[in-house]
């Protein structure tokens, strides 16, 4: 029997990740907390959670966001990478938390209105590294 849809928001960090949890229905979202961004902190989080065909999960682009979609996709979990500019905020919220981070995109996820971007393979995502350290170095040397 399938279980209850949990809609899982995550703000991606080098160190860490903020989550937030919205159950299926009207209920507002949740802060779940923070967590270590490691791949064996990351499992914890998903057994705790629920069964993997039971979740859905957004996270931010960014290398880190890249690295835990793979992960979450190799695990069976549905994830969603949002690029956080589309994200709308409201008026005059101009604070960033990571906990408001974290819960803006479980309730956008769990109401239909988060538009996924594409996810580079681990090659692609290598060539971009590389072509930006290029175009780094060739402004470094021009300033210089």
């Amino acid at each position: 029997m399938k279980g209850t849809t949990r809609f899982v928001g995550l703000d991606v960090s080098k160190d860490t990740l903020a989550v937030a949890v919205a159950e299926e229905g009207r209920e507002g979202a949740r802060y779940w907390g923070t967590i270590a961004n490691r791949p064996e902190e990351v499992r914890k989080l998903v057994q705790k959670l629920g069964q993997p065909e039971d979740l859905m999960v957004a996270c931010d682009t960014g290398p880190t966001g890249y690295g835990l979609h793979r992960q979450l996709s190799e695990m069976g979990i549905v994830c969603i990478v949002a690029a956080p500019t589309p994200i709308p905020r409201q008026p005059g919220n101009r604070v960033k938390t990571d906990r408001r981070d974290a819960l803006r995109p479980a309730q956008l996820l769990r109401a239909g209105e988060l538009t996924p971007v594409g996810v580079p393979d681990e090659e692609d995502e290598a060539l971009r590294d590389l072509v930006r350290a290029r175009e780094d170095a060739i402004e470094d040397r021009l300033q210089a």
